[in-house]
């Protein structure tokens, strides 16, 4: 009988679909599963351009059931798209009541409560609207599809989802905004926030963002290390260093003895 390795399954957009490749430096996926190697297998299952609407269609096509694989982790990262205007011409915007019902729809989708997975919901980051306009005109666009303000309420919205069902958040909203010199003590709502074109473009959302979305290496760090501060205080037992190893090491003579 094979090894079995439980999963870390990583379940998004683009931002989680990018997240193992190497072309730019770190990404957050081979950082998860270099964390966890020889103890759970990450298995990244981000799909471009989805919405939370496809997300949740496509859940019972992708998700394991208990007999096929057992899913220790699951992250669920939707928004960004959901977020982007309703005119917009990427047609991915999703009314916000719709995107808070989805996000519960695949929490308690029973696919997923079938294995009884520790759940952590993740928060859509800000939007650079200066790089997002470069990356609208280049597409023909002529107007922005994603504006600051809109992502906030759907990153505030996926908090409340996670408040709601007792499920931890990855706020990434709070995160990203965390390295600029945005002060959420005397902001009010209507004031531009850090990544509007009303401001100067923020360099920190420049640094983690490359093209006003999608994340450059120091984004997929800001990530890593929200997602293990989380894991570290909600389930310390599950932490990498925790776990042991499916397969005993070379060199552990009492392992090896027993072993069949």
């Amino acid at each position: 009988m094979p090894a079995s390795y439980d999963q870390f399954f990583l379940f998004g957009d683009s931002i989680t679909q990018d997240s193992f490749r190497q072309q730019r430096g770190f990404g957050f996926s081979a950082a998860l599963q270099d964390a966890y190697i020889r103890r759970l297998d990450v298995v990244n299952r981000g799909l471009s351009g989805y919405n939370s609407r496809q997300g949740l269609k496509v859940l019972p096509k992708i998700f394991p059931s208990p007999d096929q694989a057992r899913v220790r982790f699951l992250v669920v990262f939707f928004g960004a798209n959901d977020a982007a205007l309703p005119a917009a011409v990427n047609n991915q915007h999703i009314p916000l009541p719709e995107y808070k019902q989805n996000l519960e729809k695949i929490i308690t989708h029973p696919l997923v409560v079938a294995h009884k997975p520790r759940i952590i919901l993740v928060a859509a980051p800000p939007i650079n609207e200066h790089l997002q306009w470069l990356s609208d005109q280049a597409r023909g666009a002529r107007e922005l599809s994603r504006v600051a303000a809109r992502t906030k309420s759907y990153a505030d919205a996926a908090v409340g989802v996670g408040q709601k069902l007792n499920v931890p958040v990855v706020n990434l909203w709070k995160a990203f905004m965390s390295k600029t010199n945005f002060n959420a003590d005397v902001w009010k709502t209507g004031d531009a926030l850090p990544g509007s074109k009303d401001l100067a473009q923020d360099e920190a959302l420049v640094k983690m963002m490359y093209d006003g979305l999608h994340f450059a290496p120091a984004g997929y760090e800001v990530m890593f290390e929200e997602l293990m501060n989380v894991i570290t205080q909600k389930w310390p037992d599950q932490v990498p260093e925790k776990l042991p190893m499916v397969l005993p090491a070379w060199n552990d003579a009492t392992a090896w003895e027993s072993f069949e």
